[in-house]
């Protein structure tokens, strides 16, 4: 490993040690606003609306963690961040919590000094190509020109998988996804490789969705959520369990539409009841009130309504819930228990 590789790590580190080190959620509570690290642009995910209002799946993690803890889902500066800044903008303290379709890894987690708060969506890097290139697989794709985005678990698992197969490949490095959409069309890469749901929200922008097509393979495991630094346990429970109640809410069935009447009064499910706070100190035991689950969950609706809404198969994104279904449907998403 080079030694500015070295270097680069234990800054990061150090960073992460000392910001740390005041305790987030009451300089959040002071400040009366949770900045969030997000993409720079990712429909579905991360992107401002035509209004300049930021909208996606990320985002509604963010608002969850803004309602349970300020009382208030818009009570959020969104902070872009690109592949190579999100790191050390966490690190530094610039933002509080990166929700930023970021893989939990082992070296982000232990040797940047990061603490990874759950996963909201299970994923997997794939390619997409022109449709007129006629390629059906990305075993032939030797010499093809890819687009990559640099400071990425994509960059190397492109590497790993061009080589395991003794293909070849040029990289084309970019910086965002929007600069990867503006030299694919042009035409500057034959290829473009990014987490697949990362395919399928960016093809939803092109004007001829139909002309590209994601190949078949997908080549890692990407598990995807949020993450906090290292030393405020705190602060990393509070975005942990912010994330877990949207979740809870849906498996559930705690929606948007009745949550108002469900936290009335108890009901005869005792884990609703100690998810809403009807029942039970779980607020208390997290330094905030009663009903910090009931506001995150107001925030943007439960897990399932926040897919639904931003990245479902009814949107221009369509994306199935596949592995992000609930464990009783199939899926990867579960919660641990609200006891």
């Amino acid at each position: 490993m080079k030694k500015s590789v070295i270097l680069g790590a234990l800054t990061v580190a150090g960073l992460a040690a000392s910001a740390a080190v005041a305790g987030t959620m009451d300089d959040v509570k002071a400040r009366g606003k949770l900045n969030c690290g997000v993409t720079t642009g990712l429909v579905g995910f991360a992107a401002p609306d035509a209004n300049g209002e930021w909208q996606g799946f990320d985002v509604g993690v963010c608002r969850a963690v803004a309602a349970a803890v300020l009382g208030d889902p818009k009570a959020v500066e969104f902070v872009p961040t690109t592949g190579k800044t999100r790191f050390t903008a966490l690190a530094s303290g610039e933002i509080d919590m990166l929700a930023r379709n970021t893989t939990w890894t082992f070296s982000r987690d232990v040797d940047l000094k990061f603490e990874f708060t759950g996963i909201n969506y299970y994923d997997g890097q794939g390619f997409m190509v022109p449709k007129d290139l006629g390629v059906g697989s990305a075993k032939d794709l030797d010499g093809a020109t890819v687009c990559i985005q640099t400071g990425t678990t994509t960059e190397l698992n492109l590497a790993d998988f061009f080589r395991s197969n003794n293909i070849s490949y040029e990289p084309v490095p970019i910086e965002t996804n929007a600069e990867a959409q503006q030299q694919y069309l042009a035409g500057a890469c034959d290829v473009y490789t990014t987490d697949a749901s990362g395919l399928a929200a960016t093809r939803a922008t092109f004007e001829d969705p139909s002309a590209h097509v994601v190949l078949p393979e997908i080549v890692s495991k990407e598990p995807l959520g949020p993450l906090v630094r290292h030393g405020d346990n705190d602060w990393g429970d509070v975005v942990r369990w912010s994330l877990n109640a949207l979740i809870a809410a849906e498996e559930l069935g705690v929606t948007s539409a009745n949550i108002a009447e469900l936290s009335a009064a108890p009901t005869n499910n005792p884990e609703v009841n100690r998810l809403l706070g009807t029942e039970g100190n779980l607020g208390e035991m997290l330094g905030l009130d009663a009903e910090w689950a009931k506001r995150a969950i107001m925030a943007g609706g439960n897990y399932g309504e926040l897919f639904e809404k931003n990245i479902g198969e009814n949107t221009p994104i369509g994306l199935a819930r596949g592995l992000n279904a609930q464990w009783k449907n199939g899926g990867l998403i579960y919660t641990p228990p609200f006891r």
